[in-house]
């Protein structure tokens, strides 16, 4: 499984329609934790209008790759687009504390912009002032949830305008997958195969056939 840094400095699927996932409030959301589960998530910027985590996605890569260390996952999927990102994570068998591991990356992220004078002086050590302080998460059920989700990520620097073929978008786990397992040319997105995804090294979730 590569490594998010190589992720990061990757580069087309077809979408699922999924709800608009940016700025929800969510005042009685209750989240699912599964041991060993699978997960889509969405985390954004506290500002729309700002393209930090492009213009600074090498301060990104090492949150990830620090949190990575401390705390193992591994990313199925990954798109970063410059307010927002979409990840698709699978934890370690026991482990269901994804919550940590996002307060942490978040939390290097800001810190690291301070540093380098990219966000400003009021802002705590800690995520708050750069990041919206909850995030979208959503547990992936099987196979065919898993490739829906993995194509959602994958599309949505088309979605979004920035390109209109996703393979050339440079941050985007869609390079990995182009190189290792079969592309439908004609949506896009990865043939609904499960030994394809094995032949990439990236097994589908526990309980798929």
């Amino acid at each position: 499984m590569s490594d998010f840094p190589d992720v990061l400095q990757s580069r087309s699927a077809t979408a699922i329609r999924r709800p608009d996932c940016h700025d929800v409030t969510m005042p009685n959301y209750r989240r699912v934790r599964i041991p060993g589960g699978t997960y889509f998530f969405t985390a954004n910027l506290q500002q729309r209008d700002h393209s930090l985590l492009v213009e600074h996605v090498g301060h990104l890569r090492c949150a990830f790759r620090v949190a990575r260390a401390e705390r193992p996952f591994e990313i199925v999927a990954a798109v970063v687009l410059p307010d927002h990102l979409h990840c698709i994570w699978r934890l370690p068998d026991g482990d269901a504390d994804y919550a940590i591991r996002w307060r942490h990356i978040k939390t290097l992220f800001s810190r690291s912009l301070m540093i380098v004078g990219s966000a400003s002086r009021r802002i705590s050590r800690s995520e708050r002032g750069i990041w919206q302080r909850r995030f979208w998460e959503h547990c992936i059920r099987d196979e065919r949830d898993l490739l829906a989700h993995i194509e959602y990520v994958h599309f949505n620097p088309v979605k979004h305008g920035y390109v209109s073929d996703t393979r050339e978008w440079p941050y985007s786990t869609i390079h990995r997958y182009t190189e290792s397992v079969e592309v439908d040319e004609k949506r896009g997105g990865l043939k609904p195969a499960l030994h394809a995804l094995r032949r990439a090294g990236l097994d589908p979730p526990e309980g798929s056939p």
